[in-house]
This record gives structure tokens, sequence and C-alpha cells, in this order.
């Protein structure tokens, strides 16, 4: 297949334009690195000429906190919706969508919104389409993974409120395996949450990581929720993955049922012990 590729240059894009070469598909990547401003791609007419030719489209373009340069409401709901409408005017038949665990009616954060208002475009539309939604998506070359490393790897490890809080996070790979089956499914029109096996609590992912690597669990420092809120106004300038509503959406959860990822892949997906 001729696929266009949104993102191609991220955490999540890099593993899934690697995965399409491998599998012998003709990979066109979009992004910055490649000369296209996403910012700049808010009409179904600044995408025409990028969908000649082309069989599927794969949008995995996200940001996890505003720039000046980039916002929410231009790469995450104007740029896709544009792509996704042009993708009709052009005869592109299917549109992988990659949006987020917690984009739907429950959304709270301009980040959830924003996906889900891409979401809700691509759903109205004459199209073969897949939402997937994934959860913390973790691997090599991940920033937020890269993260919750350093705090796993200290001998006192802060930890937001308690630390219980319910998060199941999913492998990148099983992320580019539930892409790659959306190509080739019978079925389209579904929305899948992309998660892991099962829910543990963030605690106990951090003391996971120490594992890994052969070291004891650590002490554990809790930090009230409004001390950290009122650290994170200004530590997000420092470390943008560090935003209050990141937070927030921490302290909310990250879960959902795992068994339509499971019969869709015909597998369970990874558990943070499988993972490599």
């Amino acid at each position: 297949m001729n696929i266009l590729l949104t993102g191609a240059s991220g955490f999540i894009g890099g593993h899934i334009l690697r995965a399409l070469e491998q599998a012998g598909h003709e990979a066109q990547p979009v992004s910055r690195r490649y000369g296209v401003d996403f910012q700049r791609m808010l009409t179904p007419e600044d995408w025409l000429p990028h969908l000649h030719g082309i069989d599927a489209v794969i949008n995995s373009v996200g940001i996890i906190a505003e720039t000046r340069g980039q916002t929410f409401g231009a790469l995450h709901y104007r740029a896709p919706a544009a792509l996704f409408r042009a993708c009709v005017m052009a005869g592109v038949p299917r549109v992988v969508q990659i949006s987020a665990l917690g984009a739907d009616g429950q959304a709270f954060t301009p980040y959830q919104l924003s996906k889900k208002a891409a979401d809700d475009v691509l759903r109205s539309l004459p199209l073969e389409w897949f939402i997937l939604r994934p959860s913390l998506v973790y691997g090599e070359g991940g920033k937020s993974a890269a993260l919750f490393r350093c705090m796993a790897s200290l001998p006192l490890m802060p930890l937001v409120g308690d630390g219980k809080q319910r998060i199941q996070p999913v492998h990148v790979s099983d992320v580019v395996a539930t892409v790659l089956q959306c190509l080739q499914a019978a079925s389209a029109r579904r929305t899948l949450d992309v998660v892991g096996a099962y829910p543990l609590t963030f605690v106990d992912w951090l003391q996971s990581m120490r594992r890994d690597v052969g070291k004891q669990p650590a002490l554990t420092m809790p930090i009230p929720s409004k001390l950290i809120m009122a650290a994170a106004h200004v530590g997000r300038f420092i470390v943008p993955m560090l935003h209050p509503d990141n937070l927030r959406m921490l302290q909310r959860g990250n879960t959902a049922d795992v068994q339509l990822l499971a019969e869709f892949l015909g597998r369970m997906p990874l558990s943070v012990e499988e993972a490599p």
C-alpha cells in the first residue's frame, strides 16, 4: 500500500514508519522534518496535493503540551479534520487516527477535547476509519517513559499524592501492531482503546522499572496534590509534561477494558513484565 503518515518524525510515528517499511509498504512521511508544517495545513485544499495515489492515511501527530508555535487546536483538530475531509475529496478510502485514551464524553482537558473533536469529524465522514486511543505509551525513544524512569531511579521516589492512580501503559510495539492490523482489517469504522495487558498503580509501575534494571524497591515520598499542582505551574516551562492538565489526567486514571483490543490483535497486548 502507498500510505501517507503524518507525525512521521515523532515517537510513535517513527516506530510506525519503520514498521511500514519493514512490511513492504510505501510510506510517504509528513512532518516538519520532511518539510510540512501541520500548523499551516488547515484546509482540505492544503492536503490534496499530498494525496495523489495514496491508499491509506495514518495520522500520528500529537503534542503533550502547547507552545507558542504549536497548539492543540491546530495540530490535534483543525489540521487533521482538514486532512480527513481531503481524503473524502481525493478518494482515499482508509484512515487510521491515533487519538488518546480519555478523548471521549468524559474529556475535560484541552488535550483530550482537541483529540475528540478530530475523532468526531472522522466518525462523521464516509471513510473506512479506525480511531485508536492509546493509554500511556512507552518504549524506545519515548519522552514520558524516560521521565518516569528517571523518577524510578531515585533512591527516594517522589509520588503524585499517594501514587495509587490506576494506569494501563501500552508498549509502542503494540500500538504499531494495532495500526498495521487496521490497514488490513475487513471491518472498519471502529474505535479501539489501546492499552496494556492489565491495569496497575503508578507507584507499582515505577517500582517495576526499578526491577527491570536489577534495583531493589525504593522508598517513596508522597507529595500532596495541591503542592504538586502549584509546582507544576512553574515546572511546565522546564518540563512540558509537568503541565497541571497532565497531572489532572493522571489523577483521574488511565485504564480501559483490554478485551476488544485482544480480539482485534488475535492476542493479548504485552504486560509491563513482557515488554522489551
